[in-house]
C-alpha cells in the first residue's frame, strides 16, 4: 500500500515549477531588500525582509503593487500617529500605551470591513508601525529626544518601503505574472460554474446538495474575482478597462443566480403550473446552456446566447391562453438570456477594450459592527496582554508578543474560527521549526560572515528558499508565513549582527508566547453562533430591500450588497455542518425578492401615480416584513392583500394590458414563494407553520 506524504512535505520535497521560480524570486527580493536596507544603513534592515515576506503572498504583478502602496501608505500613517502619541504622552506612559491600544483595536476593527486582503495590510502595518514607533521610544526613554523619536519613526517607516519597493521591482522583472491572466482565469471558471449551475437549476432530477455546491463554487469565485479587480487597474493604460468589465461580469452573474433561482424553484414546486409550451422554453434553455458552456471560443459562445435569446422571442410571440404566471416566467427567462449576454461580452472585455460596456459597481463588503467590535477587542487583548508581560518583566524579548501577534491578529480576522484554527496552527508549527533553524544558523553560521553580505546572503538563502517554497501553495502558507517572519525576527540580518545566545532564545521564545497567546484569544474571543449571525445577514437583507427605491442603479447596488453576503451565509452554514442549507436557500430568496423588486418598477414606470407610489412603498414594506417571517416559518396573509392594492391601483380604470397580466403572474409567484419558504423552514426546525402578522421584524 502506498503512503502519502503530508502536504507540506509534498511540497518541500517535491515542488513544482511555479513554487520553484516562486521561491527563488522571493529569495532574491529579500535579499536586495536586505542589501539596499544595510546600504543606506537603516537601523534594522530586517523589518524590510518581513515586508518582503508579506509581498510574496499573492505575486501577480497588480497586486504587488497594490500591497506595496497598502504597506507604505499604512506604514506612514502608523509612523504618524505614533509620533503624535509620544509627541503628547511621553511623560504618561500608560495613557500612551492606552491610547495606542485603543488605535490597534480600532485598526483592527477597521480591517474587518473590508475584504480585500490588501487593504487589511494597510491597517495591520498601521497598528504595527505604530506600535514599533512608541514601544521602542518607552524602552529607552531616559536617553529619547524629539529628534530621536522622528528618527526612529523615519526608520521603521523607510524600512517597510524598502522591503516593499524592492519586492515590487523583483516582480516586475523576474518572470512576471499579471493579474489579467488570473482574472481571465477565473472569469472562466465563474461562466462555465454559472452556466452548469443554470442547467442544474432547469433540470428536474438535480439534487438540492448539487445545487448548492455550486452555487457555493460560484460566490467564492465571484469574491475573488471582485477582489482582484482593484489590482489589475495597476497594469498598464487597459488596466482599468479590464476592473470595469471584471466589476461588471460580477454584478450579471448575481443577477444570473437570481433570476435562475426563480425558474429552477417554480418547475419543482409548482409542476402543475408548467405547461407544455414552458417546459419547451426550459428545454431549450438546457440545451443551448450546455453548448455555450462547450464553446471554445468568445464568438462562439456569443453567437449561441443570441440564437437562444431570439428563439425564446419567438416562442413567447407563439403563446395561446397561457396563465400570467407562465407570461411572467418566460419574460424572466428573456431577461435571464440578456444577462447572459452582457456576462460574456464583460468577460470578452477582459482582453478586448469594449467601450459600449456600462460601468458597474465593485460587489461590497458586507460591514457588520458586531464583527468589527468582536476583532477589535480581540486584537487590543493580545497587546494588552504583550503590554502587561513587557511591563512586569522589561524584558525586550517581550517587544514580540506585542507586534507580530498583533499583526497575525489583523491579517486572520476576517477568518471564521473553524477556519482560522488550523491555520493558527500552521502558523504556530513554522514558528516553532523556525527556532532551532534561527538559533542554528544565527550562533553557527552567521556569526563567522559578519560584515561579508555575499555570505551573509549565502547562508539565508536556504533557510528562505524552502520557507518560500511553503508559502507558493495555499494549504501551506501558513507553516511558510510562521517559519520566514519568525527565522528573519530571531536572527536579524544587519550590517552590526550579535550573536547572543540568551538573546536569541529570550526572542524566539516571545514569539512562540506571543502566538501561543494569540491561539488562545482567539479560542476564547469569539463571534456569536453562526445562526445569529445569519439573521443578522438576514435582516441586513431586509433592510436593503425596504430602501430599494432609493438608489438610480437599484441593480447593481443590491448585487454588490448580496455578494459577500450570500457567500458569509453558505459558510456559516457550511461550518454549522446543517445539511438542509436552509439559510443560504434563504439568502437565495433576498436577492430573488430585490431583482423582483426592480423589475416591478420598471414594469409600471407608465402606471405610476401619487397612490400607486403610496401603495408601492407599503408594498415593499410588507414584503421585506414578509420575508423575515418567512425566516421564522411564519407566513403573513397581510402579503397577498398587499399585492390586490397595488395591482388594483395600477390597473386603474384601464383594462388589463400585458404588462399587468405580468405583474399579476409576478405577484402570485411571490406569494407562492414566501409561502413555500415558511413552511421549508418550519419543517427544517421541526416547528408547524403559523400565519403571523408581526407589526416590524425589521425592528429587531
Amino acid at each position: 500500500m502506498r503512503m502519502s506524504l503530508h502536504p507540506l512535505l509534498t511540497q518541500l520535497l517535491t515542488p513544482n515549477r511555479y513554487a520553484v521560480i516562486f521561491a527563488i524570486k522571493g529569495v532574491v527580493a529579500m535579499a536586495l531588500a536586505l542589501f539596499v536596507s544595510m546600504a543606506l544603513q537603516l537601523d534594522r534592515p530586517y523589518w524590510a525582509m518581513v515586508a518582503a515576506v508579506f509581498l510574496q503572498i499573492r505575486p501577480e504583478s497588480g497586486l504587488v503593487i497594490e500591497k506595496a502602496l497598502c504597506l507604505i501608505g499604512g506604514s506612514a500613517v502608523g509612523g504618524g500617529f505614533g509620533v503624535v502619541v509620544l509627541a503628547f504622552l511621553t511623560p504618561y506612559p500608560l495613557l500612551a500605551l492606552g491610547l495606542l491600544t485603543l488605535w490597534i483595536g480600532l485598526n483592527s476593527a477597521a480591517s474587518s470591513m473590508v475584504h480585500n486582503t490588501n487593504y487589511i495590510y494597510a491597517f495591520a502595518m498601521a497598528g504595527m508601525t505604530a506600535g514599533l514607533v512608541v514601544i521602542l521610544v518607552m524602552a529607552d526613554a531616559s536617553t529619547t529626544n524629539s529628534q530621536a523619536v522622528f528618527a526612529i519613526a523615519q526608520a521603521r517607516i523607510s524600512e517597510i518601503a524598502t522591503g516593499a519597493v524592492c519586492a515590487m521591482l523583483v516582480s516586475q522583472l523576474l518572470w512576471p505574472v499579471t493579474v489579467k491572466d488570473g482574472l481571465r482565469v477565473n472569469a472562466r471558471n465563474v461562466i462555465n460554474k454559472t452556466l452548469a449551475y443554470l442547467t442544474l437549476e432547469l433540470e428536474p432530477g438535480s439534487s438540492h446538495e448539487q445545487r448548492h455546491q455550486h452555487a457555493d463554487e460560484i460566490l467564492e469565485t465571484l469574491v475573488a474575482l471582485n477582489d482582484d479587480s482593484s489590482a489589475v487597474t495597476y497594469e498598464g493604460p487597459e488596466g482599468s478597462g479590464r476592473s470595469r468589465a471584471a466589476h461588471l461580469l460580477c454584478n450579471k452573474v448575481m443577477s444570473l443566480l437570481a433570476v435562475t433561482q426563480i425558474l429552477g424553484r417554480f418547475h419543482r414546486n409548482h409542476g402543475d403550473l408548467v405547461s407544455p409550451a414552458f417546459s419547451e422554453v426550459l428545454s431549450q434553455m438546457r440545451r443551448y446552456f450546455g453548448e455555450i458552456a462547450e464553446a471554445d471560443t468568445y464568438q462562439k459562445s456569443y453567437v449561441l446566447a443570441h440564437e437562444l435569446r431570439r428563439s425564446l422571442l419567438e416562442q413567447q410571440t407563439g403563446f395561446r391562453n397561457e396563465s400570467a404566471i407562465v407570461t411572467r416566467l418566460t419574460r424572466t427567462a428573456l431577461e435571464l438570456v440578456s444577462d447572459l449576454v452582457v456576462v460574456l461580452r464583460a468577460y470578452n472585455a477582459l482582453e478586448s477594450r469594449d467601450r459600449t460596456l456600462l460601468k458597474a459597481p465593485m460587489l461590497e463588503t458586507h460591514r457588520d459592527p458586531l464583527v468589527g467590535l468582536i476583532n477589535g477587542f480581540r486584537t487590543a487583548m493580545i497587546f494588552v496582554i504583550g503590554a502587561v508581560i513587557w511591563i512586569q518583566t522589561a524584558s525586550s524579548a517581550a517587544l514580540m508578543i506585542m507586534i507580530m501577534p498583533v499583526v497575525f491578529s489583523v491579517m486572520f480576522a476576517r477568518f471564521s474560527l473553524a477556519e482560522l484554527t488550523p491555520i493558527l496552527r500552521r502558523v504556530l508549527l513554522g514558528a516553532t521549526v523556525a527556532i532551532p533553524f534561527a538559533l542554528f544558523f544565527g550562533l553557527g553560521l552567521l556569526s563567522r560572515v559578519s560584515g561579508n553580505f555575499e555570505l551573509l546572503v549565502l547562508v539565508l538563502a536556504g533557510p528562505y528558499f524552502f520557507g518560500l517554497l511553503a508559502l507558493a501553495d495555499r494549504p501551506t502558507l501558513p507553516y511558510g508565513l510562521g517559519f520566514c517572519i519568525s527565522f528573519t525576527i530571531i536572527t536579524q540580518p544587519s550590517n552590526s549582527m550579535t550573536f547572543n545566545a540568551e538573546s536569541a532564545v529570550n526572542i524566539a521564545l516571545g514569539l512562540f508566547v506571543g502566538i501561543s497567546i494569540l491561539y488562545w484569544v482567539f479560542k476564547l474571543i469569539t463571534p456569536p453562533d453562526s445562526r445569529f449571525m445569519q439573521r443578522r445577514l438576514l435582516r441586513s437583507t431586509a433592510r436593503d430591500l425596504v430602501v430599494i427605491d432609493d438608489h438610480e442603479q437599484a441593480e447593481n447596488w443590491f448585487n454588490g450588497r448580496m455578494g459577500e453576503r450570500l457567500l458569509r451565509l453558505a459558510n456559516y452554514d457550511q461550518s454549522s455542518g446543517s445539511s438542509d442549507r436552509y439559510m443560504t436557500d434563504l439568502g437565495f430568496t433576498g436577492l430573488n425578492l430585490g431583482h423582483v423588486s426592480i423589475r416591478l418598477r420598471r414594469l409600471i414606470q407608465d402606471h405610476r401615480s401619487p397612490t400607486v407610489d403610496t401603495l408601492l412603498k407599503e408594498w415593499q414594506q410588507t414584503l421585506a416584513e414578509t420575508y423575515l417571517l418567512s425566516a421564522r416559518g411564519a407566513t403573513n396573509p397581510a402579503f397577498r392583500k398587499a399585492n390586490a392594492r397595488l395591482l388594483e391601483a395600477i390597473h386603474g380604470q384601464r383594462n388589463p394590458d400585458q404588462k399587468t397580466v405580468i405583474i399579476e403572474g409576478m405577484f402570485e409567484r411571490l406569494a407562492l414563494t414566501l409561502e413555500r419558504t415558511a413552511r421549508t423552514v418550519a419543517e427544517a426546525t421541526g416547528q408547524t407553520t403559523l400565519s403571523s402578522a408581526v407589526p416590524d421584524p425589521l425592528a429587531e
